[in-house]
């Protein structure tokens, strides 16, 4: 299977398009880029109900976040405080960097 490209990285500010989820903000915790699949803080919480265990010690329901396909999310721009496309733009360094497409801010920290 061939890696896509995903202009999101850890720590950025995204807001869920689509879903149960949809219009709810959050941070991302991990991007897993074989399986296109992101992690987001307090999005698309599920309950896992544990048996008690030797290792777990009491069982009970667990809340965890699941993770969402990177399609359904946006970058949240800084600046224009709004969902945004991004542009990839390199400078005269030969850096590429993420741009919001609406206002041109910067998007790398």
């Amino acid at each position: 299977m061939r890696k896509s490209k995903c202009h999101l990285k850890k720590n950025d500010k995204v807001k869920v398009m689509t879903g149960k989820d949809a219009g709810k903000i959050g941070k991302v915790i991990r991007v897993d880029r074989k399986k296109q699949r992101l992690l987001v803080e307090h999005i698309n919480v599920v309950k896992k109900h544990t048996r008690p265990s030797a290792q777990t010690g009491q069982g009970g329901i667990l809340e965890s976040e699941a993770p969402i396909h990177w399609s359904n999310v946006m970058l949240m721009c800084s600046k224009c405080v709004t969902p945004a496309r991004i542009r990839m733009k390199r400078l005269e360094d030969g850096k590429k960097i993420r741009t919001c497409s609406r206002c041109g801010e910067i998007q790398d920290a």
